[in-house]
């Protein structure tokens, strides 16, 4: 029990916590046909990175995060702005921006020789959740210790802040979601902003996305902002249970996940142990391809959920 509590209480609530965060905002994302969202913000966390590097001459996680939600937030500006003054598709408009930013995010490193510095650059790609040690979980009292509570990795909290604001995001703007991502011209007419929700709502995407990236990387992130969303979406054509089945599907993946990249191989008699956001991205992947092949609404493409 204590080992569980020290090694793997904390990564695994943090992964459950962002795969249902990211999950809730995935909804409205595949129903808008805006899913790649989520992957454009992701991609362009490294020249926020090499630029927080060069000017504060520091590796720490708070300014490299920093540095990466600047630049989410700026490439949700960006593609707007190329989707508006270029009449292009959204896909294309995101498409450009973040292999655009990427491409710059390398020139960066390259052009400053900052190539030649230990830039954790991986840990927003692969994720840290391994390293979250509680080292006061001793055992199930440290839950009711003040002081083993304040030792808690600080992740942990950035997680559930933000999942909070997600879901109370969510619940207040409901209405205004709902409305957005069936009929948006029906959603003008009636007041209901659908261009401000709609930035809002790109805006509490890269949230998550920043919140996400020291602990659980982008993998996790782009994964959770698609797969458990998608085969929901071919569960059902009710939004409400849609959600409650991406619910289920992000804390399945989260769950068997982990322990599988922990003890998977070891039932198969390997000694080793492989990546916890690689394989909980997998699973979510894997857990999409059995709702295509037998989701009761895989054969009803193009049919929007009824709210």
């Amino acid at each position: 029990m204590s080992d569980f509590m020290m090694f793997s209480l904390v990564p695994l609530t943090v992964a459950v916590v962002i795969s249902m965060t990211c999950a809730l905002l995935g909804n409205f994302l595949v129903l808008r046909r805006q899913s790649l969202i989520g992957d454009a913000i992701s991609h362009v966390a490294l020249p926020g990175i090499v630029v927080s590097f060069l000017l504060t001459g520091t590796l720490a996680s708070t300014a490299m995060m920093l540095g990466a939600g600047a630049s989410a937030l700026g490439t949700v500006a960006m593609i707007e702005l190329i989707r508006r003054l270029g009449r292009v598709e959204i896909s294309a408009a995101m498409g450009v921006t973040f292999t655009s930013l990427f491409a710059v995010g390398v020139l960066l490193l390259e052009w400053h020789q900052a190539s030649g510095v230990h830039l954790d650059v991986e840990h927003a790609l692969y994720g840290n959740l391994e390293s979250l040690i509680w080292f006061d979980g001793t055992g199930p009292a440290a839950l009711f210790d003040p002081v083993a509570l304040a030792d808690l990795p600080p992740q942990l909290a950035r997680v559930v802040w933000v999942g909070l604001v997600v879901a109370a995001f969510v619940v207040v703007f409901r209405r205004q979601l709902i409305l957005g991502s069936f009929d948006p011209d029906f959603a003008a007419s009636v007041r209901s902003y659908p261009a401000l929700v709609d930035l809002l709502l790109v805006t509490m995407v890269a949230v998550a996305a920043i919140a996400a990236f020291e602990a659980v990387g982008s993998i996790i992130v782009i994964a959770m902002f698609i797969c458990p969303a998608a085969a929901a979406r071919l569960m059902t054509n009710r939004l409400r249970a849609q959600i409650a089945w991406s619910q289920l599907f992000a804390v399945v993946s989260a769950v068997l996940g982990y322990l599988l990249a922990g003890q998977g191989l070891g039932w198969l008699g390997f000694d080793v142990s492989v990546s916890a956001a690689g394989t909980i991205a997998t699973l979510a992947g894997v857990i999409l391809l059995l709702a295509c092949l037998w989701g009761p609404h895989r054969h009803r493409t193009g049919v929007a959920a009824s709210p």
